[in-house]
C-alpha cells in the first residue's frame, strides 16, 4: 500500500471518528431534537390593594410608579356598582388624579387613552385588552432544553403559567415586560429553566 493511500485512509477515519464525537457525545446514540408547543394560561390577577384594577399596567402605561398611582387613585371616588357618576363627581375625580399625576408629565389626554384602554366591566370572565403568547419548548432526548416565545402577547399582569403536554416535572420563571407602548405592555419578556437547585 502506497504511503499517499495509507495518508488518505488515516485521515477518512479521523473525520469519521470526528463526525460521530460531534453528533453524539463519547460515540453515544445521537442526540434526538424536536418541539413542542407551550401554553400560557392565566396571567391576569390582580393584587388585592388594586381592588380588580391593572394597576401594574396602568402606571407603566403612564410612566408613573405603582405606589404613586395607588396614593393618588386613593382619593378618586367611583359610582357605586350599576350606578352612573355624577359630572361633579367626575370633574373631582379627574382633578385629583391631573393634581397627583401631572409633575410625572401626564396630560389629561394621555390619562383618558390609558384608562379607556384598561376599562373593562369585573363581572363574568371579560378582560381588560389583552393578547395570549405563545412558544415552543426545544427538546432533548425527551427532555426540555429550552423555551423559545414566538408571540410575547401583552396586557399580563402577573406571570402567566407554563405548561407543555405530558411533561409535569418541568418548572419554568417568566419575566414579564412593562413600558409605555400599550401594545406591548405586559408582555413576556423571556422564560427560564427552574433547576432543582433554585427550587
Amino acid at each position: 500500500m502506497s504511503k499517499h493511500l495509507l495518508f488518505a485512509l488515516l485521515v477518512l477515519s479521523a473525520s469519521f471518528v470526528w463526525a460521530q464525537s460531534t453528533n453524539s457525545p463519547g460515540g453515544s446514540a445521537p442526540v434526538r431534537t424536536s418541539q413542542v408547543p407551550v401554553i400560557f394560561t392565566g396571567g391576569h390577577e390582580i393584587e388585592g390593594v388594586d381592588r380588580g384594577r391593572p394597576v401594574i399596567l396602568i402606571a407603566s402605561a403612564l410612566n408613573v410608579p405603582p405606589e404613586v398611582f395607588r396614593k393618588v387613585f386613593r382619593g378618586v371616588k367611583p359610582a357605586g356598582p350599576g350606578q352612573q357618576p355624577d359630572e361633579a363627581q367626575v370633574r373631582k375625580n379627574k382633578q385629583v388624579l391631573m393634581e397627583g399625576l401631572g409633575p410625572y408629565g401626564v396630560t389629561d389626554e394621555r390619562l383618558n387613552e390609558v384608562s379607556n384602554y384598561y376599562r373593562y366591566r369585573r363581572e363574568g370572565d371579560e378582560l381588560w385588552k389583552h393578547s395570549d403568547a405563545t412558544g415552543y419548548a426545544t427538546m432533548r432526548n425527551g427532555e426540555v432544553a429550552s423555551v423559545t416565545v414566538t408571540n410575547p402577547g401583552s396586557g399580563y399582569s402577573s406571570p402567566p403559567r407554563v405548561s407543555i403536554a405530558g411533561i409535569d416535572q418541568v418548572k419554568f420563571k417568566v419575566v414579564l415586560s412593562y413600558g409605555t407602548d400599550l401594545t406591548t405592555n405586559g408582555s413576556i419578556k423571556e422564560v427560564k429553566l427552574i433547576q432543582p437547585t433554585e427550587q
